[in-house]
Protein backbone atom coordinates (compact mmCIF):
# COMPACT_ATOMS: atom_id res chain seq x y z
CA UNK A 1 0.00 0.00 0.00
CA UNK A 2 1.40 3.31 -1.24
CA UNK A 3 -0.16 6.88 -0.37
CA UNK A 4 1.17 10.11 -1.80
CA UNK A 5 0.03 13.69 -1.82
CA UNK A 6 1.69 14.69 -5.51
CA UNK A 7 2.15 18.70 -7.02
CA UNK A 8 1.36 18.99 -10.40
CA UNK A 9 5.55 19.16 -10.79
CA UNK A 10 5.57 15.58 -10.05
CA UNK A 11 6.39 13.62 -13.10
CA UNK A 12 3.91 11.06 -11.45
CA UNK A 13 0.92 13.03 -12.52
CA UNK A 14 0.94 12.22 -15.95
CA UNK A 15 2.44 8.56 -15.55
CA UNK A 16 -0.17 7.54 -13.64
CA UNK A 17 -2.83 8.77 -15.89
CA UNK A 18 -1.70 6.67 -18.19
CA UNK A 19 -2.83 3.76 -16.55
CA UNK A 20 -5.97 5.42 -16.31
CA UNK A 21 -9.13 6.69 -18.22
CA UNK A 22 -9.48 10.00 -17.39
CA UNK A 23 -10.66 13.18 -18.97
CA UNK A 24 -9.30 16.49 -19.89
CA UNK A 25 -10.21 17.69 -15.66
CA UNK A 26 -7.30 15.21 -14.64
CA UNK A 27 -4.78 17.16 -17.01
CA UNK A 28 -2.04 19.12 -14.50
CA UNK A 29 -2.55 22.16 -17.08
CA UNK A 30 -6.46 22.29 -16.23
CA UNK A 31 -5.90 21.31 -12.82
CA UNK A 32 -3.46 24.32 -12.64
CA UNK A 33 -5.85 27.40 -14.51
CA UNK A 34 -8.41 25.93 -12.14
CA UNK A 35 -5.85 26.71 -9.18
CA UNK A 36 -4.71 30.32 -10.80
CA UNK A 37 -8.08 31.08 -10.86
CA UNK A 38 -9.22 30.32 -7.72
CA UNK A 39 -6.37 30.98 -5.95
CA UNK A 40 -5.67 28.04 -4.43
CA UNK A 41 -3.59 25.27 -4.07
CA UNK A 42 -3.38 22.14 -6.86
CA UNK A 43 -2.59 18.52 -5.85
CA UNK A 44 -3.57 14.91 -5.78
CA UNK A 45 -3.99 12.24 -4.04
CA UNK A 46 -2.72 8.61 -5.02
CA UNK A 47 -3.26 5.37 -3.67
CA UNK A 48 -1.88 2.43 -5.07
CA UNK A 49 -1.98 -1.37 -4.33
CA UNK A 50 -1.06 -3.55 -6.40
CA UNK A 51 -2.86 -2.77 -9.76
CA UNK A 52 -5.05 -0.98 -7.68
CA UNK A 53 -5.13 2.88 -7.95
CA UNK A 54 -7.27 5.17 -6.74
CA UNK A 55 -6.25 8.90 -8.26
CA UNK A 56 -7.53 12.33 -6.88
CA UNK A 57 -6.90 15.74 -8.63
CA UNK A 58 -8.37 18.66 -5.99
CA UNK A 59 -7.71 22.23 -5.48
CA UNK A 60 -6.87 23.11 -1.43
CA UNK A 61 -8.29 26.69 -0.26
CA UNK A 62 -7.43 28.27 2.42
CA UNK A 63 -10.49 29.19 5.03
CA UNK A 64 -9.25 32.28 7.01
CA UNK A 65 -10.37 34.46 4.04
CA UNK A 66 -14.01 33.68 4.81
CA UNK A 67 -14.95 36.78 7.13
CA UNK A 68 -12.92 39.40 5.67
CA UNK A 69 -10.84 39.81 8.11
CA UNK A 70 -13.92 40.28 11.06
CA UNK A 71 -12.50 37.05 12.83
CA UNK A 72 -9.42 35.65 13.51
CA UNK A 73 -9.03 31.41 13.20
CA UNK A 74 -6.41 29.09 13.03
CA UNK A 75 -5.15 27.42 9.97
CA UNK A 76 -7.39 25.38 8.11
CA UNK A 77 -8.38 24.60 4.60
CA UNK A 78 -11.07 22.92 2.54
CA UNK A 79 -11.14 20.78 -0.76
CA UNK A 80 -13.00 21.08 -3.86
CA UNK A 81 -13.28 20.04 -7.01
CA UNK A 82 -11.93 22.01 -10.24
CA UNK A 83 -14.69 23.38 -12.34
CA UNK A 84 -16.59 20.56 -14.30
CA UNK A 85 -16.86 17.29 -13.37
CA UNK A 86 -13.65 15.86 -12.37
CA UNK A 87 -14.19 13.08 -9.95
CA UNK A 88 -11.54 10.50 -9.01
CA UNK A 89 -10.16 7.71 -11.30
CA UNK A 90 -9.78 4.26 -10.92
CA UNK A 91 -7.92 1.56 -11.95
CA UNK A 92 -9.73 -1.56 -13.56
CA UNK A 93 -8.65 -3.96 -10.61
CA UNK A 94 -9.63 -1.44 -8.13
CA UNK A 95 -13.46 -1.22 -10.29
CA UNK A 96 -13.90 -4.54 -9.17
CA UNK A 97 -12.94 -4.17 -6.41
CA UNK A 98 -15.58 -2.57 -4.14
CA UNK A 99 -13.90 -2.91 -0.83
CA UNK A 100 -11.28 -0.76 -1.90
CA UNK A 101 -12.97 2.45 -3.44
CA UNK A 102 -14.37 2.39 0.65
CA UNK A 103 -10.72 1.69 1.94
CA UNK A 104 -9.44 4.43 -0.21
CA UNK A 105 -11.51 7.01 0.52
CA UNK A 106 -11.27 6.64 4.58
CA UNK A 107 -7.32 6.79 3.94
CA UNK A 108 -8.19 9.81 2.22
CA UNK A 109 -9.73 11.27 4.91
CA UNK A 110 -6.99 10.62 7.26
CA UNK A 111 -4.66 12.45 4.64
CA UNK A 112 -6.47 15.34 4.68
CA UNK A 113 -7.33 15.49 8.49
CA UNK A 114 -3.23 15.49 8.29
CA UNK A 115 -3.33 18.45 6.37
CA UNK A 116 -5.65 20.35 9.06
CA UNK A 117 -8.43 20.07 6.09
CA UNK A 118 -12.17 20.00 7.79
CA UNK A 119 -14.03 19.05 4.68
CA UNK A 120 -14.04 18.40 0.80
CA UNK A 121 -16.69 18.47 -1.39
CA UNK A 122 -16.12 16.28 -5.15
CA UNK A 123 -17.94 16.43 -7.74
CA UNK A 124 -17.90 12.92 -9.29
CA UNK A 125 -17.46 12.38 -12.98
CA UNK A 126 -21.22 11.41 -14.40
CA UNK A 127 -19.35 8.69 -17.18
CA UNK A 128 -16.22 7.45 -15.20
CA UNK A 129 -17.63 7.91 -11.92
CA UNK A 130 -21.13 5.75 -13.00
CA UNK A 131 -22.80 3.55 -10.22
CA UNK A 132 -20.01 4.00 -7.70
CA UNK A 133 -22.96 4.90 -5.62
CA UNK A 134 -24.40 1.55 -5.17
CA UNK A 135 -20.64 0.43 -3.66
CA UNK A 136 -19.74 3.55 -1.56
CA UNK A 137 -21.00 3.77 1.99
CA UNK A 138 -23.90 5.97 2.11
CA UNK A 139 -23.29 9.10 4.14
CA UNK A 140 -20.07 9.78 1.52
CA UNK A 141 -22.29 10.19 -1.76
CA UNK A 142 -25.12 12.02 -2.79
CA UNK A 143 -26.66 11.83 -5.79
CA UNK A 144 -27.05 15.35 -6.48
CA UNK A 145 -28.77 15.58 -10.22
CA UNK A 146 -28.97 13.98 -13.39
CA UNK A 147 -27.00 14.53 -16.37
CA UNK A 148 -27.25 14.09 -20.10
CA UNK A 149 -24.98 12.90 -22.63
CA UNK A 150 -25.34 11.94 -26.33
CA UNK A 151 -24.06 8.25 -27.08
CA UNK A 152 -21.83 8.47 -29.95
CA UNK A 153 -21.66 4.71 -30.68
CA UNK A 154 -25.35 5.10 -32.02
CA UNK A 155 -25.71 5.49 -35.74
CA UNK A 156 -26.06 8.88 -37.49
CA UNK A 157 -29.85 8.11 -38.20
CA UNK A 158 -30.56 6.59 -34.69
CA UNK A 159 -28.87 9.47 -33.02
CA UNK A 160 -30.77 11.95 -35.10
CA UNK A 161 -33.92 10.04 -34.27
CA UNK A 162 -33.71 10.56 -30.18
CA UNK A 163 -33.43 14.33 -31.29
CA UNK A 164 -36.64 16.02 -29.97
CA UNK A 165 -38.78 16.81 -32.84
CA UNK A 166 -39.16 20.85 -31.79
CA UNK A 167 -35.19 20.79 -32.01
CA UNK A 168 -35.15 19.27 -35.45
CA UNK A 169 -37.36 21.88 -36.58
CA UNK A 170 -35.02 24.87 -35.89
CA UNK A 171 -32.14 22.74 -36.80
CA UNK A 172 -33.43 22.43 -40.40
CA UNK A 173 -34.90 26.17 -40.22
CA UNK A 174 -31.20 27.52 -39.15
CA UNK A 175 -29.71 25.68 -41.91
CA UNK A 176 -32.05 26.47 -44.01
CA UNK A 177 -31.98 30.69 -43.54
CA UNK A 178 -28.32 29.96 -43.74
CA UNK A 179 -26.57 29.48 -40.65
CA UNK A 180 -23.42 27.45 -40.93
CA UNK A 181 -21.12 25.73 -38.11
CA UNK A 182 -17.66 24.92 -37.78
CA UNK A 183 -14.77 24.21 -35.54
CA UNK A 184 -12.22 27.07 -35.60
CA UNK A 185 -8.89 27.94 -33.69
CA UNK A 186 -9.73 29.13 -30.08
CA UNK A 187 -6.91 31.09 -30.19
CA UNK A 188 -7.83 33.22 -33.30
CA UNK A 189 -11.70 33.27 -32.38
CA UNK A 190 -10.92 34.00 -28.22
CA UNK A 191 -12.27 37.79 -28.58
CA UNK A 192 -15.61 36.75 -30.59
CA UNK A 193 -16.36 33.94 -28.08
CA UNK A 194 -15.58 36.18 -24.76
CA UNK A 195 -18.25 38.72 -26.46
CA UNK A 196 -20.85 36.27 -27.09
CA UNK A 197 -19.74 34.18 -23.47
CA UNK A 198 -20.48 37.59 -21.49
CA UNK A 199 -23.71 39.16 -23.35
CA UNK A 200 -24.72 35.65 -22.36
CA UNK A 201 -24.18 35.91 -18.71
CA UNK A 202 -25.31 39.35 -17.91
CA UNK A 203 -28.15 38.08 -20.06
CA UNK A 204 -29.34 35.27 -17.44
CA UNK A 205 -28.38 37.31 -15.02
CA UNK A 206 -25.79 34.42 -13.87
CA UNK A 207 -24.11 34.22 -10.34
CA UNK A 208 -20.56 35.17 -10.68
CA UNK A 209 -19.46 31.90 -10.60
CA UNK A 210 -19.98 31.45 -13.93
CA UNK A 211 -17.40 34.59 -15.25
CA UNK A 212 -14.68 34.25 -16.15
CA UNK A 213 -11.76 36.56 -16.87
CA UNK A 214 -9.71 36.69 -20.29
CA UNK A 215 -6.51 35.36 -18.47
CA UNK A 216 -8.62 32.17 -18.11
CA UNK A 217 -10.16 31.73 -21.92
CA UNK A 218 -6.27 32.76 -22.84
CA UNK A 219 -5.17 30.27 -20.81
CA UNK A 220 -7.74 27.69 -21.74
CA UNK A 221 -7.13 27.98 -25.80
CA UNK A 222 -3.16 27.01 -25.09
CA UNK A 223 -4.31 23.86 -24.27
CA UNK A 224 -4.68 23.43 -28.10
CA UNK A 225 -5.08 19.51 -28.56
CA UNK A 226 -7.93 19.04 -25.56
CA UNK A 227 -9.98 22.32 -26.67
CA UNK A 228 -12.14 22.94 -29.11
CA UNK A 229 -14.51 26.16 -30.96
CA UNK A 230 -17.48 25.58 -31.99
CA UNK A 231 -18.95 29.25 -33.60
CA UNK A 232 -22.01 29.49 -35.34
CA UNK A 233 -22.27 32.31 -38.03
CA UNK A 234 -24.71 34.12 -40.01
CA UNK A 235 -23.77 36.72 -42.87
CA UNK A 236 -20.33 36.89 -41.46
CA UNK A 237 -21.67 37.40 -37.99
CA UNK A 238 -21.29 35.34 -34.96
CA UNK A 239 -24.26 34.21 -33.61
CA UNK A 240 -23.40 31.51 -30.76
CA UNK A 241 -19.88 29.52 -29.49
CA UNK A 242 -18.79 26.86 -27.14
CA UNK A 243 -15.67 25.44 -26.07
CA UNK A 244 -15.75 21.78 -26.04
CA UNK A 245 -13.36 19.67 -24.55
CA UNK A 246 -12.11 16.12 -26.14
CA UNK A 247 -10.18 13.29 -23.86
CA UNK A 248 -10.02 9.83 -23.93
CA UNK A 249 -13.26 9.61 -26.16
CA UNK A 250 -15.32 11.94 -24.37
CA UNK A 251 -16.68 15.31 -25.18
CA UNK A 252 -17.81 17.44 -22.85
CA UNK A 253 -19.48 20.74 -23.39
CA UNK A 254 -17.56 23.24 -21.24
CA UNK A 255 -18.94 27.01 -22.27
CA UNK A 256 -20.88 29.04 -24.41
CA UNK A 257 -23.39 31.11 -25.56
CA UNK A 258 -25.93 32.94 -27.77
CA UNK A 259 -25.53 36.86 -29.15
CA UNK A 260 -29.22 38.37 -27.91
CA UNK A 261 -30.24 39.36 -31.85
CA UNK A 262 -30.26 35.35 -32.62
CA UNK A 263 -31.82 34.33 -29.94
CA UNK A 264 -35.03 33.73 -31.34
CA UNK A 265 -33.31 31.48 -33.93
CA UNK A 266 -31.95 29.32 -31.39
CA UNK A 267 -28.85 28.68 -33.37
CA UNK A 268 -27.58 26.79 -30.36
CA UNK A 269 -29.52 23.42 -31.19
CA UNK A 270 -28.00 23.63 -34.71
CA UNK A 271 -24.43 23.91 -32.73
CA UNK A 272 -24.77 20.82 -30.82
CA UNK A 273 -25.83 19.06 -33.65
CA UNK A 274 -22.83 19.44 -35.84
CA UNK A 275 -20.85 19.04 -32.86
CA UNK A 276 -22.28 15.56 -32.08
CA UNK A 277 -21.25 14.36 -35.68
CA UNK A 278 -18.04 16.03 -35.63
CA UNK A 279 -17.12 14.49 -32.33
CA UNK A 280 -18.65 10.68 -33.93
CA UNK A 281 -16.02 11.29 -36.78
CA UNK A 282 -13.39 11.47 -34.18
CA UNK A 283 -13.95 8.21 -32.59
CA UNK A 284 -15.17 9.39 -29.79
CA UNK A 285 -17.96 7.82 -27.68
CA UNK A 286 -19.96 10.34 -25.61
CA UNK A 287 -20.63 13.87 -26.04
CA UNK A 288 -21.29 14.90 -22.39
CA UNK A 289 -23.48 18.40 -22.37
CA UNK A 290 -24.28 18.07 -18.79
CA UNK A 291 -27.23 19.19 -16.61
CA UNK A 292 -29.45 22.27 -15.46
CA UNK A 293 -27.88 25.06 -13.42
CA UNK A 294 -26.72 23.88 -10.09
CA UNK A 295 -27.81 20.47 -11.19
CA UNK A 296 -31.65 21.33 -11.23
CA UNK A 297 -33.86 20.35 -13.78
CA UNK A 298 -34.38 23.75 -15.52
CA UNK A 299 -34.79 25.02 -18.70
CA UNK A 300 -31.35 24.55 -19.41
CA UNK A 301 -32.05 20.63 -18.60
CA UNK A 302 -34.44 20.59 -20.73
CA UNK A 303 -33.01 21.78 -23.69
CA UNK A 304 -30.07 19.45 -23.53
CA UNK A 305 -32.47 16.64 -22.63
CA UNK A 306 -34.02 16.89 -26.21
CA UNK A 307 -30.70 15.79 -27.54
CA UNK A 308 -30.47 12.63 -26.49
CA UNK A 309 -32.30 10.10 -23.96
CA UNK A 310 -29.27 9.12 -22.06
CA UNK A 311 -29.10 10.12 -18.64
CA UNK A 312 -26.57 9.75 -16.09
CA UNK A 313 -26.74 10.45 -11.92
CA UNK A 314 -24.80 13.32 -11.01
CA UNK A 315 -23.01 12.23 -7.98
CA UNK A 316 -21.38 14.65 -5.50
CA UNK A 317 -18.51 13.40 -2.00
CA UNK A 318 -19.28 15.41 0.55
CA UNK A 319 -16.95 14.62 3.34
CA UNK A 320 -16.52 16.30 6.75
CA UNK A 321 -12.82 14.89 7.98
CA UNK A 322 -12.68 17.34 10.82
CA UNK A 323 -16.53 17.98 12.62
CA UNK A 324 -14.39 20.10 15.51
CA UNK A 325 -13.31 22.55 13.08
CA UNK A 326 -16.23 22.69 10.81
CA UNK A 327 -18.66 23.02 13.37
CA UNK A 328 -16.76 25.77 14.93
CA UNK A 329 -16.54 26.90 11.14
CA UNK A 330 -19.99 27.46 10.73
CA UNK A 331 -20.90 28.97 13.83
CA UNK A 332 -18.62 31.99 12.98
CA UNK A 333 -20.22 31.74 9.19
CA UNK A 334 -23.42 31.95 11.28
CA UNK A 335 -22.73 35.06 13.25
CA UNK A 336 -20.97 36.83 10.27
CA UNK A 337 -24.16 36.63 8.37
CA UNK A 338 -26.14 37.24 11.31
CA UNK A 339 -28.36 33.82 11.90
CA UNK A 340 -28.33 30.32 13.57
CA UNK A 341 -26.01 27.73 12.96
CA UNK A 342 -28.42 25.23 12.33
CA UNK A 343 -30.14 27.18 9.20
CA UNK A 344 -26.62 27.00 7.81
CA UNK A 345 -26.10 23.11 8.81
CA UNK A 346 -30.20 22.83 7.45
CA UNK A 347 -29.31 23.88 4.46
CA UNK A 348 -28.38 22.00 1.03
CA UNK A 349 -25.40 23.98 0.52
CA UNK A 350 -21.87 22.49 1.42
CA UNK A 351 -19.73 23.12 2.58
CA UNK A 352 -22.30 24.98 5.20
CA UNK A 353 -19.37 27.98 6.77
CA UNK A 354 -19.10 28.61 2.96
CA UNK A 355 -23.21 29.55 2.42
CA UNK A 356 -24.65 32.89 1.17
CA UNK A 357 -27.45 33.14 2.84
Amino acid sequence: MDIQVIDLANPLWLQTLKHLSYDVYHLPEYIYLESQRTESIPEAILIVDGEKIFFLPYLLRRCDDLFDGEFTIPEVFDVVSPYGYPGFLLSEAAANTPEFLNFALEKLKSVFLSKSVCSAFLRLHPILNQNVNEVLVPQFCQVSGETISINLSLSTTEIWQQTRPEHRTYINRCKRNGFTAKMVNFQDWINDFIDVYTETMERVEAKKYFYFDDKYFTSLANMNENIHLCILELNNQVACAGIFTECCEIVQYHLGGTKNEFLKQAPSKLMFDYVRFWAKERGNKFLHLGGGVGAAKDSLYNFKAGFSKQRHSFLTLRLITDKEKYIYLVKLRAKYLKTEPKILLESSFFPAYRSLI
